[in-house]
């Protein structure tokens, strides 16, 4: 084919006109443009529904009331499960976050997690916010949870950890409902809130081994006094029954030492003839107890249940390399190393419960709250606390070696954000 160019092409054009070449490399311009604009309009609305923390507008919450106004903005990004971890991330310091209640607003909480009640003066550890690294965990919306517990019975089972989150979730939702609409009874074994115009119940089952022991109740100090019957539940599972979310906890209670004194058959029958375990091998026969109920006794059309994993504790200030330290007494800020894990939390635990909920007939919505947990070693009661039933005195205070409770955590505090997660995947 000849290159040279034909006599058409060295003509000149008519005045007034542009040549077809020009007008073609327009068209083609606009045309690249536009396929240009849709690829990226394309690529944008395939953005994952989780988006990053930092695309999100800041709150600049200042009391319940605001932060009841404040949905429209966390109901742009729809949480998924599914596409967000939320135990890794890390804690966000917000000056301007209230939270929805105090020690001294909600009327339901216990003396012993009341810390700034307690003469606690530094508020800061209530002004961290949980940031999953790849999503947006959507904030608590206390009038969506009320919602979501219309007509049922939830029921928190476990310690006094777990006694904790639930006390956190009454709190949370209770400064909603009028005075005369609401109430609390509490006793040994179970205490009920009650919502009434929602016709709903928020309880506390106390069961901190799940399984059957002879500390359940009255509550033997000594440790080493404790005997387990790992293969007997029915005494407290009763109670379970017709539950329509059930949310259960069991750790701290165990890890009382390397070994544990554990029971086959009746206590009626004497508590001679118990056999010393390996605390993760007890462990794991009264979880299966625990799962072998479930599995056997629930309607997963009827009821959901949850796990809340291990709720770390910080008597070893030398795990964050402050030497100088004295358990968690006076820390006032998280750990900020990236995975920190210390010593007060058992993988071994952790794994006997992931190995048996995996296996399992009853499908089981883990919370996973031990690593979010695990920094913060600001947060827990420390001095401000009672212990027996009463106060801490001045100088118990002072001796914060043998007082501290690095166990327990402040409310509001972090048991809050259990719930926030909680209710993200109800």
């Amino acid at each position: 084919m000849s290159l040279a160019p034909s006599p058409s092409a060295t003509m000149k054009p008519p005045r007034g006109k542009l040549p077809v070449s020009i007008i073609t490399i327009v068209i083609c311009g606009f045309a690249f443009l536009a396929l240009l604009y849709a690829e990226t309009s394309r690529s944008f609305f395939k953005l994952k529904s989780c988006p990053r923390r930092h695309a999100a507008k800041k709150s600049k919450d200042r009391t319940a009331g605001d932060n009841l106004k404040s949905f429209e903005l966390d109901d742009r990004f729809e949480f998924d499960p599914e596409e967000c971890t939320v135990n890794t991330g890390k804690w966000v310091f917000n000056k301007s976050l209230e939270p929805f209640y105090t020690d001294r607003s909600c009327p339901y909480l216990d003396r012993q997690v009341s810390c700034v009640k307690n003469g606690r003066r530094d508020f800061d550890y209530r002004r961290w916010e949980w940031q999953p690294d790849d999503c947006t965990l959507p904030r608590f919306n206390p009038e969506l949870a009320l919602k979501k517990l219309r007509g049922k019975r939830l029921m928190f089972v476990g310690d006094s950890l777990q006694r904790g989150q639930w006390q956190s979730l009454v709190c949370l939702v209770e400064w909603l409902i009028p005075e005369d609409k609401k109430s609390l009874k509490r006793g040994r074994f179970l205490s009920v809130f009650r919502a009434k115009e929602y016709d709903a119940t928020i309880e506390f089952y106390w069961a901190p081994y799940l399984i059957e022991s002879n500390s359940d109740q009255p509550i033997i100090g000594d440790p080493k006094k404790r005997i387990l019957k790992v293969d007997s539940i029915e005494k407290h599972a009763k109670n379970w029954r017709g539950v329509d979310i059930l949310v259960f906890n069991s750790y701290v209670w165990w890890m009382s030492g390397l070994r544990l004194k554990t029971l086959w058959g009746s206590f009626a029958n004497g508590e001679e003839g118990y056999e010393e375990l390996d605390t993760p091998v007890a462990y794991k026969i009264g979880f299966k107890t625990w799962a072998n109920w479930v599995d056997s006794n629930i309607d997963p059309n009827k009821t959901r249940i949850f796990f809340t994993t291990m709720s770390p504790t910080h008597t070893r200030s030398a795990d964050w390399n402050n030497t100088k330290g004295i358990k968690c007494f006076n820390e006032t800020k998280p750990v900020t190393k990236k995975r920190y894990w210390g010593s007060g939390s058992d993988k071994r635990m952790m794994s006997v419960v992931a190995s048996i909920i995996g296996k399992m007939k009853v499908p089981v919505t883990v919370l996973n709250i031990t690593q979010l947990s695990e920094y913060r070693i600001d947060a827990h009661t420390s001095v401000y606390t009672e212990t027996g039933g009463k106060m801490l005195t001045d100088k118990q205070k002072a001796d914060p070696l043998h007082h501290a409770d690095c166990i327990h955590w402040c409310l509001p505090g972090v048991p809050d954000t259990w719930n926030q997660i909680f209710l993200a995947y109800l």
